[in-house]
């Protein structure tokens, strides 16, 4: 019986210093169990607090985004009605220019029409001055033979 009872003091001796290493064992697997909840409730919340700032920022761009893209569209208008404008004064002045041209070459070409009539006029002019030259030319030419008709008799008859 002291043998049996020496066995079972030595059971129970044993199971306690089992349960006391167990205990010691759960105790530290539990603090690192804690200290790894820690850190990783601290990783969540930078990876939250990453994942708002990431979220912000992207709200932020888009934004710059749209806002941009309105900037570039009411550019874009401006633009588009700044070269019709000018296209409509090209087109304006274009036509201007063109009556212009028409306008100036009606005016050429009366002159034209004006000075062919002149010079047709002065070739008629010089024509008839020419003629009448011609005329004066042939009567001073028989004044020339007539007096040199009569030098001759004068001269015969001496």
């Amino acid at each position: 019986m002291v043998f049996e009872r020496a066995k079972g003091l030595i059971r129970k001796v044993t199971l306690e210093m089992v349960y006391e290493v167990v205990e010691e064992r759960t105790k530290d697997i539990s603090d690192r169990i804690d200290r790894l909840e820690n850190k990783v409730e601290r990783i969540d919340q930078k990876l939250d607090l990453t994942a708002s700032q990431l979220r912000q920022e992207m709200a932020q761009l888009r934004l710059e985004i749209k806002r941009l893209d309105e900037k570039i569209d009411n550019q874009s208008s401006q633009l588009s009605q700044e070269i019709k404008r000018l296209d409509e004064k090209i087109e304006n002045q274009a036509g201007q220019l063109s009556q212009e041209i028409k306008r100036l070459d009606e005016k050429i070409d009366n002159q034209s029409s004006q000075l062919s009539q002149e010079i047709k006029r002065l070739d008629e002019k010089i024509d008839n001055q020419v003629g009448l030259l011609r005329q004066e030319i042939a009567r001073v030419n028989q004044r020339i033979d007539t007096v040199i008709q009569m030098l001759s008799e004068i001269i015969r008859s001496r």
